[in-house]
């Protein structure tokens, strides 16, 4: 019983972590659908209300059955670490120019999951013209974009590229098994068997064949893990990113007194909202400074060796060091051996 992923020698080699802002809008769609479910999102959930009510989700939520088969094709693993919502949905509308019969068959397997679903209205109208219903449904993902999740976005990516930071180093240090360790308590490495092994009631084998796994955390996910993609597509297993309890926390109150007088305000400041690794942007955004400003803060910070920085894609994350924690929180440093 269960999802097995199966790992041959060149798999290990090949697992790698992405970001899907289109992913997060699907997930999204499906948290308004499902809202005392998660309850994390609460605060979100209040400020897109009204957004929202704008939007007529029905054919989204016609094939996002409760258990079954979700569309592939929808929601293709992305081919980069952190891919423009555009480009993202650029792949979707083009996957039925490619192969309309593909793109109705994923139709049907997901409307069958839902009873009375491939009967309805809506869901004869999409296996009529599978053209029409690509160019249809990325319509509304790009609205569900702009109103739920794009104002947030910042915050959003954020969180999911801080957990990247955080697994690559897990992954780094102890390899799969501390990876997968960490990820989700429904997931069991077997290494004698090379398997990734997800609980649930049926059971699903999918041998890598070469491709490796894409891992990619989600904040809307929360609380499941999903494994999926046939063949194809990229083996994909979508986990919940760390920090979900205070992703919709307001920011970090002003710099203490003591640390001020130290640093200067905007250096405190910058050192404190560090709780996480973040780009300039992100910083600039959660404090209300300039870019400009955040960003000669940060400069001086890494001189003086309370930060370090990491490149990840095209951006710069930042996180502190032992000594710059120290200062933030007022916690003495690990004494070193010897």
């Amino acid at each position: 019983m269960g999802f097995h992923f199966r790992f041959g020698a060149a798999d290990l080699l090949r697992c790698r972590f992405a970001v899907s802002p289109r992913w997060e809008v699907q997930e999204a769609v499906r948290t308004l659908r499902r809202p005392r479910r998660h309850a994390h999102h609460l605060p979100w959930l209040r400020r897109i209300r009204a957004a929202a009510e704008e939007l007529d989700l029905r054919p989204l939520w016609l094939l996002m059955p409760r258990a079954g088969h979700n569309p592939d094709f929808l929601s293709p693993p992305p081919l980069g670490p952190s891919a423009a919502f555009g480009e993202e949905l650029a792949r979707v509308r083009a996957a039925c120019d490619a192969d309309p019969e593909a793109v109705r068959e994923d139709l049907r397997r997901a409307l069958v999951c839902t009873p009375g679903a491939a009967g309805s209205d809506l869901g004869l109208r999409m296996l009529a013209d599978p053209r029409r219903a690509v160019r249809e449904l990325c319509d509304l993902y790009e609205q569900a974009w702009e109103a739920l999740v794009a104002p947030h976005w910042p915050r959003l990516r954020h969180l999911l590229e801080a957990d990247v930071l955080f697994h690559s180093r897990r992954l780094a240090a102890g390899g799969l098994e501390a990876l997968f360790d960490g990820l989700h308590p429904d997931l069991a490495w077997a290494e004698d068997a090379a398997t990734l092994s997800i609980r649930r009631p049926g059971h699903h084998d999918r041998s890598l064949d070469g491709q490796g796994l894409l891992l990619m955390p989600s904040a809307f996910v929360w609380p499941d893990v999903v494994g999926g993609y046939d063949p194809p597509w990229q083996p994909t297993l979508v986990y919940p990113a760390r920090g979900i309890g205070a992703l919709w926390s307001a920011p970090a109150g002003p710099a203490p007194q003591a640390l001020a007088r130290l640093l200067g305000r905007g250096r405190a400041q910058v050192l404190g909202a560090l709780e996480e690794p973040a780009a300039t942007t992100e910083l600039a955004a959660r404090l209300g400074l300039a870019p400009a400003t955040v960003s000669e803060h940060l400069k001086a910070l890494h001189g003086a060796g309370l930060l370090v920085s990491a490149r990840h894609g095209h951006r710069v994350l930042y996180e502190r060091t032992p000594l710059g924690i120290a200062l933030a929180t007022g916690t003495p440093p690990p004494d070193r051996a010897g």
